[in-house]
């Protein structure tokens, strides 16, 4: 049913928390995990100087929050591929679902109401809205209890 599961990951809690249900389920369906990061060029595209550096710094975390998904991958024994690509988040992650035949989505949500969901959007809402592919969105916890 699933073959590629893609987890989009900005190496947040809430991205962590989305990769454990990924991996879960890439093991059950015996399927390939996708592990792609976005570095969103329009973020900083008002940055006159040092634009080089910052991106730059954003591709290392990216290559770093790609390999701790590889590494929960490789401890399941599931396969992997692992992508740093730069663009605007949501419309990446899209284009490389649909690029590359991705069976469903794994996204964290950081939880966000109110005034701060609607004044900074939802990378995870916009994929959920246009999506070819079933998406799993998973809340990240809030306290040690596992709730707010």
């Amino acid at each position: 049913m699933y073959d590629e599961i893609l987890v989009p990951t900005d190496g947040s809690p809430a991205a962590a928390a989305a990769v454990e249900h990924a991996v879960t389920l890439a093991d059950r369906f015996d399927a390939r995990l996708h592990a792609l990061y976005v570095v969103d060029a329009t973020a900083y595209s008002a940055i006159e100087a040092g634009t080089d550096i910052v991106a730059e710094a954003l591709e290392t975390e990216g290559e770093d929050a790609v390999d701790r998904i590889a590494e929960a991958a490789d401890d399941a024994e599931l396969p992997v591929v692992e992508s740093v690509v730069s663009g605007t988040a949501y419309r990446s992650i899209l284009e490389y679902a649909d690029d590359n035949d991705i069976d469903m989505i794994v996204m964290g949500t950081h939880g966000r109401r109110g005034l701060d969901r609607y004044l900074l959007g939802s990378v995870t809402e916009r994929v959920v809205r246009s999506a070819n592919q079933p998406v799993l969105t998973v809340r990240e916890r809030s306290d040690e209890n596992g709730g707010e």
